[in-house]
């Protein structure tokens, strides 16, 4: 059972803490040249620390020792997040390639599947739960190395890889306090904590990135807790829900990857054409294109928890609205009818003759 006061007070150690270890981490970024130049690609100005991650790691570990979570993949999560941790520290400092990158994420993988923490089940509907067998170390590598970087191709915008992140944390939260599933509680209390402690630096205008510490540590403790707690979830279409609570990071990078492809340029090199950079380009402000996809999160993450307890009926009709939404994310990213955004314009003339009147 949860007691809520030690979860309020493990919040609030990983909340403090992070808010002041990243005085002593930004100090000894600035020291090692961990630092993050501008160029043709990024939108800041001035040379900015980053690895700030590590003061989120911190913080949630310092918030954890208190709850002294207890768990028979523990070590096995926790050994992953070292050897993640420390292949995004070294590329914050040294700009590591795109394969040692990679090779991080699948040690760190390869320790929680050879402990035994894999998805080795979906629930459909008339079907019922069905075991993925032999394709579930497949399925579980993807998740794992995909949400890993989902989180870290969205980190492109002050506060916006953190707040997106705690949003989706939070969505996570609420389900494992519904289901009663205490592990994926305290991990996500300690993560959320550490996140917004971490984000009083990290909003516009920041004063220090979490870099690919933070952005790969986020996304590989947000797809480990999906594995311990949603696709554990019994309900219609538990294999949907992961996706739901993730699906601004998740459709960014497949739009990403779509987009590239159709205009045969390399999937791996990063570009402007990302959803937020879309946003920025329609004359919204920095903090305001930032505040909009948290609501667009906050939207997601609700319909997540809403879709997790609800009938067939209701799921269905969360369904079309999700479509929807995609759709616009779609016409954002620029991907219907040649960059045509008919939904778009058509809600913007609403607005607009809403305002009028």
């Amino acid at each position: 059972m949860f007691s809520y006061i030690d979860l309020a007070i493990a919040f609030f150690i990983a909340l403090i803490s992070s808010w002041l270890l990243t005085y002593p981490v930004k100090k000894l970024a600035i020291k090692i040249g961990s630092v993050d130049f501008p160029n043709h690609r990024k939108i800041h100005t001035k040379v900015t620390p980053r690895m700030g991650g590590l003061a989120i790691f911190l913080g949630a570990f310092l918030g954890g020792l208190y709850l002294q979570p207890y768990h028979e993949h523990l070590p096995e999560i926790l050994i992953g997040a070292l050897v993640i941790i420390i292949t995004g520290a070294l590329d914050d400092r040294f700009t590591l390639r795109p394969v040692a990158k990679l090779t991080g994420q699948l040690i760190a993988a390869s320790f929680l599947i050879s402990g035994g923490l894999i998805i080795d089940r979906i629930t459909l509907p008339i079907f019922g739960i069905i075991d993925l067998g032999f394709f579930s170390v497949l399925i579980t590598v993807l998740w794992i190395v995909g949400i890993t970087n989902a989180i870290n191709l969205i980190d492109g915008l002050d506060g916006l890889a953190t707040g997106v992140s705690s949003i989706a944390l939070i969505s996570i939260f609420i389900m494992a306090i519904i289901d009663t599933q205490v592990l994926v509680a305290y991990f996500s209390i300690v993560l959320i904590g550490a996140n917004l402690g971490f984000l009083y630096h990290n909003f516009y205008p920041a004063k220090i990135y979490m870099g690919d510490t933070g952005s790969n540590f986020l996304g590989y403790m947000i797809a480990v807790v999906s594995i311990l707690g949603l696709f554990k979830n019994i309900a219609l279409f538990s294999f949907v829900l992961p996706i739901i609570v993730l699906a601004v990071p998740i459709f960014d990078t497949l739009f990403s990857i779509i987009r590239r492809a159709l205009k045969k340029e390399n999937i791996m090199i990063g570009d402007q054409k990302h959803i937020h950079y879309q946003i920025l380009a329609a004359g919204y402000s920095h903090r305001k294109t930032v505040l909009i996809l948290y609501g667009i999160s906050a939207l997601f993450g609700t319909l997540a928890v809403l879709f997790s307890n609800a009938t067939m009926t209701t799921n269905l009709i969360i369904l079309g609205i999700l479509l929807v939404l995609l759709h616009i994310l779609a016409e954002i990213a620029g991907l219907v009818m040649g960059g045509k955004r008919p939904v778009l314009q058509a809600l913007g003339r609403m607005f607009r003759r809403k305002a009028r009147e």
